[in-house]
């Protein structure tokens, strides 16, 4: 007769293995569940109300058009700045008799006419309409430094006395003023042959009246020369033949030139 038996522990061990297979299949099939939503369901965060998205395109709109108005703005500032900086400037001079004297005498006795110079540093912007001129200190004459310019758009000229660093602004006067064009022929003339070999000294006086507040509307030329200065205009005044001395103390003078003769202008005082 044969006696069958188990062996327990390998029965044990047989349930146990099978537990753990149960539930890894039940772990995995749990993870391979998806969930399905309603279509028209929205995520909270996503959602933005109507009136905070219209206000959002507004600030951008507007940060555009601001950034666009910067652009436009200092780009035109640049090119004035650089087409100042870059255009060709001029160191011409002229000789000229002083008051009384004439270039031809017919006396061989007469004295020859002393001659004066004019040295300043000339630019002109043909297409801006504008003319910069630079008179150092002179080394003989009796005149002040000064910055002039003369801007044909706005039909204006200003004078920025350097000694004073103030500046004084007059209706352009063109009848003695060249054009910027005939200007620019005469200096390429003088450069060629360094002086005119005849010219002439003219007066004109200017009396001071009102100052000016506001040097922004007059020009971006005349504000880049008149900017953080005294500003003051000026009034034409008929010269009587003899100056007295107690107006010539009064005046400041400033010879120039921007024509074929040269010019000796008055600034003074009321």
């Amino acid at each position: 007769m044969v006696k069958v038996s188990f062996n327990s522990a390998l029965a044990q061990k047989d349930v146990a293995k099978k537990e753990e297979e149960e539930k890894e299949s039940g772990e995995s099939s749990s993870s391979r569940q998806v969930l399905i939503s309603p279509a028209d369901a929205k995520d909270p965060e996503a959602v933005i109300p109507i009136g905070q998205r219209r206000a959002w395109c507004w600030c951008m709109c507007f940060g555009l058009a601001f950034m666009l108005a910067v652009v436009i703005l200092g780009g035109a500032y640049l090119y004035k700045y650089f087409a100042f900086q870059e255009s060709g400037v001029y160191f011409c001079g002229i000789k000229y008799i002083e008051d009384g004297l004439t270039l031809t005498e017919s006396d061989t006795n007469a004295p020859a006419p002393r001659y004066q110079i004019i040295e300043e540093n000339i630019q002109i912007l043909k297409d801006e309409g504008v003319e910069f001129i630079s008179v150092p200190v002179p080394e003989f004459a009796d005149s002040d430094p000064a910055d002039i310019v003369h801007d044909f758009h706005r039909r204006l000229t200003a004078y920025l006395d350097l000694s004073l660093d103030k500046c004084y602004v007059i209706p352009l006067n063109t009848s003695v003023v060249m054009p910027p064009k005939n200007f620019l022929e005469l200096l390429i003339n003088i450069k060629a042959g360094t002086y005119l070999p005849q010219s002439y000294l003219i007066h004109e006086q200017m009396i001071v009246t009102d100052r000016i507040e506001n040097v922004d509307q007059l020009g971006f030329f005349i504000y880049r020369l008149c900017r953080g200065k005294e500003t003051y205009k000026l009034q034409r005044k008929e010269i009587p033949k003899a100056i007295q001395k107690r107006e010539a103390h009064n005046c400041r003078k400033i010879r120039h030139f921007e024509n074929r003769f040269a010019m000796e202008t008055l600034i003074c005082d009321e």
